[in-house]
């Protein structure tokens, strides 16, 4: 057994990274396909369970578009996960920031990611088919990183990715007012409080839509970091073998029914956290996703642009030929990108 404090090593959680994001841009290119199964992310839809059922039943040759399509996006819990764990392990020792030093501190981090993508974007944006028209109001509220609390979400934030800094800054706020320091109860009451929010809401209605753009709808994977950064233990490998099938089979099972489907996200994170470990021992397999996870905020901010550019190639027929100069093209324009963001100055906090 490895010290607690070592329960997710440097290398292991680059590896989470490099595994969530990589699902992230697999799932933000394919679900823009037509012919491809669609996700339920933030409202449930049967239809969509069904039509991922059939495919499956009756696989054609899209099928790794469909099963990225449909599971990919849970490399947003992933990284809500890891935050969480990560804030626990640098603050909750020796540290004691204030708040609004902690918040602003946090908002330029975000801001100083979301900005480079965004102009680069809007650029490319205007220069492609399809447009989008953006209202005065709806470019503000991305550079203040609150367009998640606007109404019609999924037509106000573009490119629609960019809803996650919003989110991460209203769980930023969340945890240094509310969850700072504070033991498992307070943790696990605010996951019961924002499941309880959603659990009475119409599965397909917009309402359950605006509130899971928000922080209720990630509070369940980030308090899972902070629980497991507080009082996670370290399993033998035959151990997180069992969690691993275990968590398979939950992750599929839960998908089926608008009540279960809520809990998704605590196995897909204990599915990762006990793959990681045995990926952990593949060492050029470690190195490809360890690299990948350290350009993940940089990929993050630039797939939207190579997405706008290449999709016309899928959507003309040529699925995977699209798909591969879209990966291509993302990762070389991360490294740039992360290059790039080095220059930048880095926030400093400030002390009260």
């Amino acid at each position: 057994m490895r010290n607690d404090a070592q329960l997710l090593s440097r290398t292991e959680c680059s590896v989470l990274r490099g595994l969530a994001i990589i699902g992230i841009i697999l799932h933000n290119y394919c679900h823009w396909l037509g012919p491809v199964v669609k996700e339920n992310e933030y409202q449930y839809f049967q239809h969509n369970v069904d039509w991922f059922t059939q495919v499956l039943f009756h696989p054609d040759h899209l099928l790794p578009m469909h099963i990225v399509s449909f599971f990919g996006h849970y490399g947003v819990p992933i990284f809500l996960f890891l935050s969480a764990y990560g804030l626990v392990k640098k603050y909750e020792g020796i540290s004691n920031p204030s708040r609004i030093p902690f918040v602003s501190y946090h908002f330029m981090k975000l801001f100083r990611m979301m900005i480079v993508g965004f102009v680069a974007f809007t650029m490319i944006d205007q220069m492609t088919p399809g447009a989008h028209h953006y209202h005065a109001l709806d470019i503000i509220a991305q550079l203040g990183l609150f367009n998640n609390v606007l109404s019609d979400p999924d037509n106000i934030i573009w490119p629609g990715p960019y809803w996650f800094f919003g989110l991460m800054l209203q769980l930023y706020i969340v945890y240094r007012v509310f969850l700072y320091r504070k033991d498992w109860k307070w943790i696990v009451g605010a996951i019961v409080v924002c499941w309880l929010m959603q659990i009475f809401l119409d599965p397909e209605g917009e309402t359950l839509n605006r509130v899971r753009y928000n922080f209720m709808g990630g509070m369940l994977p980030f308090g899972l970091g902070l629980l497991y950064a507080k009082y996670g233990r370290d399993l033998a490998y035959e151990h997180y073998a069992l969690v691993a099938g275990f968590s398979l089979l939950l992750i599929i099972f839960c998908s089926y029914t608008y009540q279960t489907w809520f809990w998704v996200p605590v196995f897909i994170c204990s599915f990762h956290i006990s793959v990681v470990k045995f990926i952990s021992k593949v060492n050029w397999l470690t190195k490809i996703l360890e690299w990948t996870g350290a350009i993940s905020a940089a990929l993050f901010v630039c797939h939207p642009i190579t997405r706008k550019i290449f999709i016309p190639i899928s959507r003309h027929g040529d699925y995977y030929a699209g798909l591969l100069l879209y990966i291509v093209a993302s990762i070389c324009l991360a490294w740039v990108f992360r290059e790039f963001m080095k220059r930048l100055p880095n926030p400093k906090m400030k002390q009260e």
